[in-house]
């Protein structure tokens, strides 16, 4: 049996969101080589065990990309190369492109290529045909609801979905989404995200006179900031004194405008994305992280807001509910109801301190039995070990 094995975690971009990339960094320490394909965006110093096969987004780098392993093909993988040269002339729009892409993965040729965005599977069905094990993450808008409106995406998960050797999802209600396109029940398994240890730290100290709530997360409409914002509406109208701001809601006109005519411009604040500690600061000082979303997976930001000690109050959109117990380790309302949104921020505001002081405790002992990252990445290796010894 093969212990050790050479696992590419692909998501076309080097570096990847903060959660791959603590997939990486945690895979990184098991003993096992991981490889990392696609395009590099900006250069990271990865542990000795990743290996970086990426192009620069310059002609002359992809030229150079493309002509080095189409030579190394060539040489010594030759019969490959001509099967790879087939297939991707049959489904591919840009070519030169798909091989610069493709070529590095088949003269590497990893044990496990794990796909990190369902919307590229297609690209790469191709890896199952060098005896490479193919994994999909199943991950919010791209299972929810982006093959509702795309017919077309719907038809591509159709067909490929029953080839997938194993699915990553991150919550069960996902899992079940995929089932719909065609996903074996028996190859899709639950890893939740994984929060990395950190020292405990005091409750922050909250402003008394003013409640202030934070969200946090890109302006689109599943996000739910307008049913959020109609909330904060409904508070200023029965003299609520509060304050909400939304970090990465700057770049939408709709989000402004509402402000605007509800005459919200005192009490709420659009700002742009921030780094990552600055995010993890402004939450830790406020009295409540609201996720109003209308679909999710499970929201990263509330697995943060938990470690935080920040009270989260959450709609029960996707997998929310596999994290959240309403009044127990956080609150949940109904999606698409604003009424609800501010009867509970009422309701949270008046609960005494010790009640709330207890309710971040539970929320905390969630992250640390549920959402570290050992356990993730344990999982995920466990993962790729059972699909590379099936040899179903």
């Amino acid at each position: 049996m093969k212990d050790q094995l050479k696992i590419a975690v692909y998501s076309g971009d080097i570096p990847s969101t903060t959660f791959i990339e603590r997939l990486i960094l945690g895979l990184s320490n098991t003993g096992n080589s991981i490889y990392l394909f696609g395009f590099i965006k900006k250069k990271v110093k990865y542990q000795d065990s990743v290996s970086v096969f990426g192009y620069r987004n310059t002609r002359l780098h992809k030229a150079l990309h493309y002509l080095k392993y189409s030579f190394l093909l060539f040489c010594f993988k030759h019969k490959e190369k001509r099967k790879l040269d087939a297939i991707l002339k049959k489904q591919s729009k840009n070519l030169l492109l798909t091989k610069v892409k493709c070529y590095p993965v088949l003269w590497h040729k990893p044990d496990v290529f794990h796909v990190q965005w369902a919307k590229g599977l297609a690209d790469w069905t191709w890896v199952q045909e060098f005896g490479m094990k193919l994994v999909l993450s199943l991950r919010g808008a791209h299972i929810n609801y982006s093959p509702i409106a795309d017919k077309k995406l719907a038809a591509m998960y159709s067909a490929y979905f029953p080839q997938v050797d194993g699915f990553h999802a991150v919550s069960n209600a996902i899992g079940l989404e995929a089932v719909k396109y065609g996903a074996f029940q028996e190859k899709i398994h639950v890893v939740y995200s994984g929060l990395p240890c950190i020292e405990e730290k005091k409750t922050a100290a909250k402003q008394k006179d003013v409640f202030q709530i934070i969200s946090v997360g890109r302006a689109h409409w599943k996000k739910g900031y307008t049913y959020a914002l109609d909330a904060c509406n409904i508070l200023k109208a029965q003299g609520f004194k509060f304050h909400y701001t939304i970090v990465g809601g700057t770049k939408d006109i709709e989000f402004a405008y509402q402000i605007h005519d509800l005459h919200l411009e005192k009490e709420v604040r659009l700002i742009d994305n921030l780094p990552y500690a600055k995010v993890q600061g402004l939450m830790q000082h406020a009295d409540l992280l609201l996720l109003p979303s209308v679909e999710e997976g499970i929201a990263n930001v509330v697995l943060e807001a938990m470690q935080n000690t920040t009270l989260v109050l959450t709609t029960n959109c996707g997998g929310m509910d596999e994290v959240i117990t309403d009044g127990v380790n956080g609150f949940m309302v109904p999606i698409r109801d604003s009424e609800a949104i501010a009867t509970k921020i009422l309701e949270i505001e008046a609960i005494p301190e010790t009640a709330k002081e207890e309710i971040r405790k539970k929320a905390l002992h969630t992250i640390k039995t549920k959402h570290r990252e050992d356990q993730m990445v344990d999982q995920m290796l466990a993962l790729y070990q059972s699909i590379y010894h099936d040899k179903a």
